[in-house]
């Protein structure tokens, strides 16, 4: 009886030992999948637009400057701009938002009142945005 006890003892060893084998195998093999990676379609225009987002932003902080109404549209253009091309693409939409401040920021560091120079600047940088806008159209519009 003492020669059985071994064996099942022995036995039993083997067999908690097995037991714990496939759980580490099977800790070892387990897949973890890398959280999902949202996808952007890479337009051919996405630089130009950003040169156009950024315009935005200078054209609106410098109308803004130099006129005692206020223009809002210029803003609102750019969402609906945004709204238009980069509903489903968080990270484009950022990159076209931080353009845009870009170019607001640039002239807010540099012009604190309306001055000749401001004025021809706003002039400069529309009409940049308006070829920019009509190649952009007329290149990759429907």
């Amino acid at each position: 009886m003492t020669g059985i006890r071994m064996i099942s003892g022995a036995a039993a060893l083997l067999a908690v030992s097995m037991l714990h084998q496939p759980a580490r195998a099977q800790e070892s093999n387990v897949i973890t999948l890398p959280p999902p990676v949202e996808t952007e379609k890479a337009t051919p225009y996405d630089d130009r637009l950003a040169r156009l987002s950024e315009i935005i932003g200078a054209v609106h902080y410098l109308r803004n400057l130099c006129s005692a109404d206020g223009e809002p549209e210029w803003r609102q253009s750019l969402q609906a701009l945004l709204d238009a091309e980069t509903r489903t693409e968080p990270k484009r939409r950022a990159r076209l938002t931080a353009a845009y401040n870009r170019g607001y920021r640039s002239f807010a560091s540099v012009y604190t009142s309306c001055t000749a120079a401001a004025v021809r600047a706003e002039q400069n940088y529309r009409n940049e945005g308006a070829t920019l806008a009509t190649e952009i159209t007329a290149r990759f519009g429907n």
